[in-house]
């Protein structure tokens, strides 16, 4: 089950998340044709420890055997979907799409426990394609489908639902199974898990005040089907296709939620 927040817990994730989405809107604005993913992740770990945050994701391991997460933020191109690493020899393009996705821990003092944030956003490198412009808009609204139907009494098998539903009724979308989204705060990932179809089991689980989620719907040209590349840590589309990936964490309140991680052009 989900982890109940208590107000001063949320007090400091909400004001780590405004800071977390503040960070991710200059990034995504820096982004031009010839850079490399790397100058971003320096651009990010710089603004997230001058912000008294910790990257989430540098050293993350799933599992104690794991090869440690090397970068800050997950830099995913084109076919790349999620976890992807940021290199000095990945340089961006005119037409690319672009997943930048960051967590934070804040604030981070040595001995002591910040609190997770978690957000997401697919940018476009240039003047793309029209089919890729379709699918990021596609993808970043069903997320404000999901955000509407995320308020108490509802259940985590409802956001699947919106976010199934709004995607099927743009085209033939791959809508991708094999990851989903998660509680966060304490940690970088929590229950519950948060498919981005409907699953019935999750009817029982219902929404209260004082969670707190990470949606982030994942939506592909092509088949749903996922790839493990060979670093061990990069998620591709098994056919190549172009994927699309946008995330918030949200805040469910008494009256509805708060997304807490809009970005200052969001509001």
């Amino acid at each position: 089950m989900a982890l109940i927040k208590t107000q001063e817990e949320i007090k400091k994730i909400l004001e780590g998340c405004k800071i977390t989405g503040e960070i991710l809107e200059k990034l995504y604005k820096m982004v031009k044709p010839g850079m490399s993913t790397w100058e971003v992740d320096q651009a990010a770990e710089k603004m997230i420890c001058d912000a008294g945050g910790r990257p989430a994701f540098k050293g993350y391991k799933s599992h104690p055997d794991d090869y440690p997460f090397p970068t800050t933020i997950c830099a995913s191109i084109n076919d790349g979907l999620v976890h992807g690493i940021a290199k000095k020899t990945d340089i961006l393009k005119e037409g690319d799409i672009f997943t930048i996705d960051i967590g934070m821990e804040w604030p981070y003092k040595k001995g002591e426990r910040g609190y997770y944030t978690d957000t997401a956003y697919t940018v476009a490198v240039g003047k793309i394609s029209k089919e890729n412009d379709k699918l990021l808009q596609v993808t970043q609204q069903s997320l404000e489908e999901a955000i509407k139907v995320a308020i108490p009494g509802n259940s985590v098998a409802d956001i699947g639902r919106a976010v199934e539903n709004y995607t099927k009724s743009q085209g033939k979308y791959g809508i991708i199974r094999d990851l989903v989204g998660h509680g966060v705060g304490h940690a970088v990932h929590e229950d519950p898990r948060i498919p981005n179809y409907y699953d019935p089991k999750l009817e029982k689980i219902k929404l209260k005040p004082g969670m707190v989620l990470a949606i982030e719907p994942m939506t592909a040209i092509g088949d749903w089907r996922v790839k493990t590349g060979k670093d061990g840590w990069t998620i591709v589309m098994a056919d190549g296709s172009m994927c699309a990936h946008f995330e918030h964490t949200i805040i469910i309140t008494e009256t509805g939620n708060i997304v807490a991680t809009r970005r200052p052009s969001e509001k």
